[in-house]
């Protein structure tokens, strides 16, 4: 299937007790096509067999694939656009539908064993009975990388599942969006009750994302970006496996980026007192959500969507539903945070992330650094903004290429000066100048933090890497008020930043 094409046909596999008819009802509906459930194409054999209590063989199961395969051909050939339904638990059963018809979207709706059994249990009237259950699962093999599912969790309602299904489907073809509404960013709603199971280590379970030579890892922890290689050169100065997060590596800042001093602001007529998560500079800093554990919702070879529910607390009694989508693409590495209140009243937000940029250099002196930015933000001993000026005349000034020398960086930026994409680009290059990273500033961005690292409570990670750190707002914007966003109940947030590496491999 060709990028920025529909798929002619979507199949939606799964066990039983995965929701697959009513998914696929669902999602025929919302895109205005043909539905067919493969339990319409088995014969009466088969259904008294399986009512009785007993799995389906191989060998009964090749003429109702064989019906499926030929129903879908003739749909194809006939130029409609359908949905159609199948369990497909093997890999053999699977390609018997998808070989040779390369029009046909796989969709995976995944779900645990307990899930799946309590479905069956509450299930009346179908021929299927919830003790052949077992007999699925030990045929399931799931769906390999080279058949390129989109991967969905069934533990959220039908239509959020759908919505789920159908944002993947515009972010892997281009090509088409709900009527009512951005999918991805009603994604931002969507509330998964589980995650994965957390895998030994300090940062939980870790989904990797493969695109061509290009692999980027994110962590259950914060919903973090651990790491990100290209053609086998690295691209951030991340965190290895079984490491704890250090110096806010890949993480998520929300609903703050940055520092509140003192922790305390007033929003609306509430004087309000954050945790001083910066106690030697009284500051609360970073947000809140950093050492959550982050659930996926989501997930494809090439991307994944985590998400997590900010509840009330002391000092942001808001609620806010927050996810992150990671894609990787012929252009590099594309993040889209979204933010949705999920409240009664209005919240204060802000975010912003916090990647470490390299080029392969022992340290960053040497490094080419490029910001197009017009301002600098001027801050006291605590990181507190005191005031704004022009980078001209300053050693702050990057607007043109130059190493990043012995200057001690921590400093925001804004005033960015963008391209007619609306983007913002910050580049990091190799001294040779032959090779580096951009990362680029997109929707959302106004601000951008710089930090060689200097401050590092580990020596050895200091100046080894750049952060380049996208931002919504300032440091100090919930007591300042500057560039904060109001969100008011049920609106959303969008920031989109990414990276994209240049150069020969």
């Amino acid at each position: 299937m060709a990028t920025g094409e529909l798929p002619r046909l979507v199949l939606v596999v799964g066990v039983a007790g995965s929701g697959k008819s009513t998914v696929g009802r669902l999602l025929a509906d919302r895109l205005g096509w043909e539905y067919r459930d493969a339990d319409e194409f088995h014969s009466e054999a088969d259904r008294a067999t399986m009512a009785a209590g007993h799995a389906l063989t191989d060998d009964d199961r090749e003429p109702w694939l064989e019906a499926i395969g030929q129903w879908m051909d003739r749909a194809i050939a006939t130029g409609r656009h359908a949905v159609v339904t199948c369990s497909a638990l093997k890999r053999a059963y699977r390609d018997k539908l998808l070989a040779g018809r390369p029009d046909v979207l796989l969709v995976y709706l995944h779900g645990s064993p307990e899930l799946l059994a309590s479905r069956l249990a509450a299930r009346h009237g179908h021929f299927f009975p919830a003790g052949l259950l077992g007999s699925q699962l030990a045929d399931l093999q799931e769906p390999e990388p080279d058949e390129h599912p989109l991967v969905v969790e069934i533990d959220q309602p039908p239509e959020a599942v759908v919505e789920a299904v159908l944002s993947l489907m515009h972010r892997e073809t281009g090509s088409w969006r709900p009527q009512d509404g951005s999918a991805t960013e009603q994604g931002a709603r969507t509330v998964v009750r589980d995650g994965p199971s957390a895998s030994p280590g300090p940062t939980g379970a870790s989904w990797r994302l493969v695109h061509g030579e290009q692999s980027a890892t994110v962590v259950q922890l914060g919903g973090a970006l651990r790491d990100y290689v290209v053609n086998g050169r690295p691209v951030l100065d991340g965190f290895s496996p079984g490491s704890a997060i250090t110096g806010g590596r890949g993480q998520l800042l929300a609903p703050w980026p940055n520092r509140v001093g003192a922790g305390r602001y007033r929003f609306g007529d509430h004087d309000l007192q954050l945790a001083l998560t910066e106690p030697e500079k009284n500051n609360a800093i970073h947000g809140l959500l950093r050492w959550c554990l982050w659930r996926r919702l989501a997930r494809t070879d090439d991307a994944v969507r985590v998400g997590t529910t900010l509840c009330p607390q002391p000092g942001y009694p808001f609620l806010l539903e927050i996810c992150a989508e990671y894609r990787l693409g012929p252009d590099g590495l594309e993040t889209t945070v979204l933010a949705t209140n999920t409240g009664t009243g209005p919240a204060p937000y802000g975010v912003g992330q916090h990647p470490y940029l390299t080029v392969g250099t022992d340290l960053v002196d040497s490094a080419l650094l490029t910001v197009p930015a017009r301002y600098l933000i001027r801050t006291d001993d605590r990181g507190l903004p005191v005031g704004q000026e022009p980078v001209d005349g300053t050693a702050y000034d990057f607007r043109a290429a130059r190493p990043i020398g012995d200057l001690r960086l921590d400093t925001a930026f804004t005033g960015l000066d963008r391209g007619p994409d609306g983007r913002a680009v910050v580049r990091l290059a190799h001294p040779s100048g032959l090779r580096g990273v951009d990362l680029w500033l997109g929707e959302g961005t106004r601000y951008v933090q710089v930090y060689t690292g200097d401050t590092l409570a580990e020596p050895g990670r200091r100046r080894r890497g750049v952060a380049v750190e996208p931002m919504s707002c300032p440091p100090d914007a919930f007591r300042s008020g500057t560039d904060l966003t109001v969100l008011e109940p049920g609106a959303t947030h969008v920031l989109r930043w990414g990276l994209s590496p240049w150069g020969p491999p």
